[in-house]
């Protein structure tokens, strides 16, 4: 390729538009949108990948206008940003079953700041959050990523991507499995709590000296702790089905 082919017009502006692309993925993404990862790292990385994949790039199917230009950054920037909703959804099961967790723990105000999004979360689901990250490292979810990014250059041209009825509707599916699956997950942490609190309720009942707080507040605890480690790995299963339907969704739509 010749150096004033490289640096025409049409290049340029293909350029610009992955670049685009890149840097709005690695904002949304679950890893590499990462709060302690600095802007000039997300920067740099994104560069790089643009350098990468820059030479298999189609020619552009756009005009090269000002307005035409605009709307694609602008379809760049949603893609990336869609991508990152709907795979964060499936990650946020298990920080939802966290907060949950937390909640009938009584660990609620029990709180710290999460490294990966910088704010504050139950400490129970910052647990699961880091332990679910960790798993999905070791499942190369990172390479996912870059795979699918990879494949999307040719499955959606840049400037060419457009919302449609059926992404909404799926978002909205993956926000209602949000919440089903998370509170499957806690389901047995929280009818283990409800039926402890029965039981104390009756103990109280039967013998009014029994004091909730001294003595049922700790065994309540440490059985919600026995079943959260004998569920954590099928927890863990379920939240890597959850990026692998989402990974299979993505395909399916784009």
């Amino acid at each position: 390729m010749e150096w004033a082919e490289i640096f025409s017009e049409g290049r340029s502006a293909a350029f610009l538009l992955l670049f685009t692309r890149f840097t709005a993925l690695f904002m949304a993404v679950p890893i590499f949108s990462h709060a302690n990862i600095p802007m000039s790292v997300k920067a740099a990385m994104a560069f790089f990948f643009t350098v990468v994949f820059f030479s298999s790039l189609p020619p552009l199917q756009i005009p090269l206008d000002a307005a035409s230009l605009s709307v694609a950054l602008l379809g760049e920037m949603l893609f990336g940003l869609t991508v990152g909703i709907i795979l964060q959804l499936a990650y946020h099961v298990i920080t939802f079953a966290g907060g949950q967790i937390s909640f009938m723990m009584g660990f609620t105000l029990a709180s710290a700041i999460d490294p990966q999004s910088g704010v504050s979360m139950p400490i129970i689901g910052q647990f699961l959050a880091l332990v679910s990250l960790m798993i999905l490292l070791a499942l190369d979810l990172h390479h996912w990523i870059l795979l699918f990014a990879s494949e999307s250059i040719a499955s959606v041209p840049l400037g060419g991507f457009m919302l449609t009825p059926e992404l909404f509707k799926y978002i909205m599916h993956a926000t209602l499995n949000m919440f089903i699956v998370g509170f499957m997950i806690a389901f047995p942490i929280t009818a283990l709590s409800m039926l402890a609190d029965v039981i104390f309720g009756m103990l109280m009942k039967t013998m009014p000296q029994f004091n909730l707080l001294v003595i049922g507040m700790p065994i309540k605890i440490g059985v919600a702790f026995v079943v959260l480690i004998a569920t954590l790995s099928a927890t863990m299963l379920i939240v890597n089905s959850q990026m692998e339907n989402a990974f299979y969704f993505l395909e399916k739509l784009f």
